[in-house]
């Protein structure tokens, strides 16, 4: 499962938790997510968020 940064508040979306509610189920990849969806904290747009997958796995080592 990924994870998702909004680049203007950095509220994290992540694909194993979903946004209950916002009705985006536990375990919804982020194609997913309806393209409408705006971030719960600041109400950007998805289109403004950013995988942290990677960033995640190197803070790791």
């Amino acid at each position: 499962m990924k994870t998702w940064q909004c680049v203007v508040c950095g509220f994290i979306y992540n694909e194993a938790e979903g946004v209950p509610e916002d009705g985006i189920a536990l375990g919804t990849p982020w194609e997913d997510v309806p393209p409408d969806w705006a971030c719960p904290e600041c109400a950007v747009s998805k289109a403004e968020f950013v995988m942290v997958e990677l960033a995640e796995t190197c803070e790791r080592l």
